[in-house]
């Protein structure tokens, strides 16, 4: 029994974490789509998204092997200071992401622009997994429609 709640508990771990540090990727999934008809604005939120957490969840399985490397963590934890500051310090108001113009150039600005802004959230998610793949596959399955939802707001 102790060990289902430690698994819970990771859970809710790893899904809060995203969710905090997902709020500036459902900015840009909303902007990426801001042009687009609003039938066409849902399908390249969904597709957009569902690349997104793909390849967002084969980044978080790579830092969990790569964080059984000796040195790796702390170096992974200087990285996320560096990060935190320049997103204390960022004074972009996120206006020049470039919207798309159809639905596959909407969907390709979506899975790009959370590639290069989810680092901090694969190196948190990897490190709260502590090598757990299951919890960082299901994690996400749950935090992304979530953020997902959140975007159609913007």
């Amino acid at each position: 029994m102790d060990s289902v709640i430690e698994f819970l508990v990771s859970l809710i771990k790893i899904v809060f974490l995203d969710l905090i540090l997902a709020g500036d990727n459902a900015i840009v999934i909303g902007l990426a789509a801001r042009n687009l008809a609003p039938s066409t604005q849902k399908k390249a939120i969904f597709y957009g998204t569902g690349g997104a957490v793909l390849l967002r969840i084969i980044a978080t399985i790579v830092v969990v092997w790569l964080l059984k490397v000796p040195w790796l963590l702390a170096l992974g934890g200087v990285m996320l200071v560096w990060i935190a500051y320049k997103l204390l310090a960022d004074n972009d108001d996120h206006t020049d992401i470039k919207a798309g113009q159809t639905l596959w150039g909407a969907v390709r600005t979506i899975i790009v622009a959370d590639a290069a802004m989810g680092l901090d959230n694969v190196i948190a998610v990897a490190g709260a997994a502590e090598q757990n793949i299951i919890l960082v596959i299901l994690g996400l399955l749950i935090s992304v429609p979530i953020v997902v939802w959140g975007s159609t707001l913007f």
